[in-house]
């Protein structure tokens, strides 16, 4: 970290995403202030300040947290991530009365494999640093809690101070989901590569417990995601309480309320369709959804020019793999693309445009959880 030329400290971070949406994430953190981004394969890196953390947590669809980056370094013996960690300036971030929390460790094609040892040994090197800095036998914990993740990858380790705390995925408005639910970062990463925009329908035929349209109606109206939630550096001393206030109410003065947007959800599930209506209420967007029961083989296109977007469902997850096979028919035998229209489906299904009856104009790669998708877009 250094200070900027306005005086404030500026960090280098990290923001990871699902596979596919880099590009994405990073022109999200460019609006919000991110600077020298360098897009990788899963995360994008880049420099900010505390008003950068601030509106990246808030804004930004796609990303699954806003890390700051403490340290990174080779570690191939424990003495290694011991001695590096210990380096760390932990008390520049918290206060003597605050708790250190190591939430989560990976280790890939690393000679150090132990993710409970490597826990240990953070967490110990960071305590450490920590007596010391403020001259302690003892740390009371009883304070803010800073969340620690580290990365090990080929033998380099990469430490982070966990400026969300829960994931960014949670938005706050889904406390209830169905059987099989599209996590909502990925959703409203689909939605930006449809490129719905404030005066578009888009109509999801599967809509389960609305992810997919609320997210759709929330970028329409320029609702930021996280906007009605907290996170945990507004516990931090080391962040004024200010720069979070700012950032929030920036956030609601950008709401817009003049949009001609529509979103049509079908379900065949009755409560999955009160689960979506319950949902948008919650994300403030109910009034721009047209929400009612209907199989997907008694589908009709409810306007022209509209944006389908769906997820619908996998064996992999629900039903068996005929009764999949029999949906994908279902839906090439009424939503083949018409006019203007345009479809954007989701699934791991080698067969989809098969049973679709069409090959779509462009396939992509993403991971929905551990399951490898594509997103087949029919778009002329």
């Amino acid at each position: 970290m250094y200070v900027s030329r306005r005086g404030l400290m500026k960090y280098k971070l990290t923001a990871p995403c699902h596979f596919g949406l880099e590009k994405t994430l990073a022109f999200e953190i460019k609006r919000a202030g991110g600077e020298n981004t360098s897009v990788k394969d899963g995360r994008v890196d880049f420099e900010g300040d505390e008003n950068v953390i601030a509106k990246a947590n808030i804004t930004c669809s796609v990303a699954e947290r806003i890390g700051m980056v403490l340290a990174r370094f080779t570690a191939k013996s424990f003495d290694d991530v011991f001695e590096n960690c210990k380096k760390i300036p932990i008390e520049e971030f918290a206060g003597r009365n605050d708790k250190i929390h190591i939430v989560k460790g990976h280790s890939l094609t690393s000679k150090l494999t132990s993710i409970p040892a490597l826990q240990r040994t953070v967490k110990k090197a960071l305590v450490i640093r920590m007596q010391n800095a403020y001259k302690v036998q003892t740390l009371p914990e009883t304070g803010a809690v800073f969340p620690v993740h580290f990365l090990l990858m080929k033998d380099e380790m990469t430490v982070t101070l966990d400026t969300s705390g829960t994931g960014l995925h949670k938005r706050g408005y889904r406390a209830l989901s169905n059987a099989a639910p599209i996590k909502e970062t990925l959703a409203a990463g689909i939605v930006d590569l449809a490129h719905v925009r404030s005066g578009d329908t888009v109509v999801d035929p599967f809509c389960g417990s609305g992810t997919i349209l609320i997210e759709a109606a929330m970028k329409a109206a320029n609702i930021a995601p996280c906007m009605n939630r907290r996170f945990a550096a507004m516990e931090w001393g080391c962040i004024g309480k200010a720069v979070w206030e700012d950032a929030f109410a920036e956030a609601k003065s950008a709401v817009r309320h003049d949009i001609a947007f529509t979103g049509y959800g079908y379900d065949i599930d009755p409560e999955a369709v009160e689960l979506t209506l319950a949902n948008a209420g919650k994300a403030g967007v109910k009034d721009l959804l047209k929400v009612s029961e209907r199989a997907v083989r008694d589908f009709h296109y409810p306007a022209d020019g509209v944006k389908i977007i769906t997820n619908p469902p996998y064996a992999e997850r629900m039903g068996t793999t005929e009764d999949v096979r029999k949906i994908y028919r279902e839906m090439g035998e009424v939503m083949l693309p018409r006019g203007d229209s345009s479809i954007y489906v989701i699934t791991p299904s080698d067969e989809f445009e098969d049973l679709f009856g069409e090959k779509a104009d462009k396939n992509r790669k993403l991971y929905n959880g551990m399951i490898m998708c594509r997103l087949y877009s029919y778009t002329s």
